[in-house]
């Protein structure tokens, strides 16, 4: 009788762990043999798949918002380390020139000093111009005394400056390197999305992308332009409408492309009022409004994190960036657990 031996696994690592882990949660069909018998679990559903990723397009959201957050704070901290350098440069030019002409009067007080004061004026020919020499050494040594003051203070803020430029730098290095983490999250969240996608089959993935892009066209009625509370909110509709159709890019503020705060940012910035960049700190840019009192321009958030941003444009719906291969749309506001809402104007 043949002995049969179950083949030994390996273990999954990096992204095939990541894309193994993701199939399991969508119940993804892994053959498994049993000893004298051949049984494969069942095929994934493709509503089971779309909810597996849907989960990961999340989580891309989330890597997404951190990774605006830290390229923001890049670029601040880039903007203060260069300022910083330049300051010190200027600075160290003028403290250059203080120590040169404290080495003039340094070397004149030399020329003038070697001699006792008294033994000076006896061996003068002319006493009065003496004394008016005299008078003119001890300015120059008040002079002095003033410049060295002066390089100390300049060379101890110099040396602030340079610890504050080597402070600058290391809060650069540091959001870089998150950059470069959050960047590495996104891209494996979208493959790993991908990959799903493509084990469904041709029919079955159309009718996935098309959910909820009925409303992508820029010909859909103009909810909220006419009722908007203010002259901007309606301008920021406005916007959110022209972009309709537009694709979602992670990162992107427009024109061509948005992500989701992208989306909100550059329609209010269309009004004339600047937004901060991310979804965690848009939703602090206003005063908060209750669901019950939204209007037309409000900012409407979702999930527990604040990972998602949308633009309230009424009766119950939103114009919002949803995650790459959906372009910009009009989706109701209860397609996704709502987190709160802010008034920026």
């Amino acid at each position: 009788m043949a002995v049969h031996r179950k083949p030994r696994q390996r273990p999954h690592t990096g992204s095939a762990a990541r894309t193994a882990a993701t199939l399991a949660f969508a119940g993804a069909a892994t053959a498994a043999v049993l000893p004298g018998s051949a049984h494969a679990e069942p095929q994934p559903t493709p509503t089971r798949i779309k909810a597996a990723v849907d989960r990961l397009y999340h989580d891309a959201e989330v890597a997404t918002e951190q990774y605006n957050g830290a390229k923001e704070e890049a670029t601040a901290a880039a903007k203060s380390l260069n300022a910083l350098r330049d300051e010190a440069a200027r600075r160290t030019e003028r403290l250059n020139a203080s120590r040169k002409a404290l080495g003039s009067l340094a070397a004149a007080e030399y020329r003038t000093g070697g001699l006792d004061p008294a033994v000076q004026l006896a061996l003068s020919s002319d006493p009065d111009q003496y004394l008016q020499r005299a008078s003119y050494v001890e300015w120059a040594s008040d002079r002095q005394a003033a410049e060295v003051s002066n390089v100390q203070r300049q060379v101890t803020e110099i040396a602030q400056l340079r610890t504050e430029a080597k402070n600058e730098l290391a809060a650069l290095t540091a959001r870089r390197a998150d950059l470069k983490k959050h960047r590495t999250t996104v891209r494996a969240r979208l493959a790993d999305a991908q990959k799903l996608l493509d084990t469904l089959s041709p029919a079955e993935r159309s009718g996935f992308e098309r959910v909820g892009a009925a409303r992508a066209d820029r010909s859909a009625p103009r909810l909220g332009t006419t009722q908007a509370p203010n002259a901007r909110a309606a301008e920021a509709v406005a916007f959110a409408y022209g972009a309709l159709g537009k694709p979602y890019v992670w990162g992107a503020t427009g024109p061509s492309s948005f992500d989701c705060s992208g989306l909100t940012q550059a329609a209010w910035r269309s009004a004339g009022v600047s937004l901060p960049r991310t979804t965690y700190t848009q939703i602090n840019a206003g005063r908060h409004v209750p669901r019950s009192e939204l209007a037309p321009g409000d900012l409407v958030f979702f999930y527990s994190g604040v990972s998602h941003v949308g633009l309230y444009i009424g009766d119950g719906q939103m114009i919002h960036a949803p995650h790459p291969g959906a372009p910009v749309r009009i989706a109701p506001i209860d397609n996704m657990p709502f987190a709160g809402a802010t008034r920026v104007a």
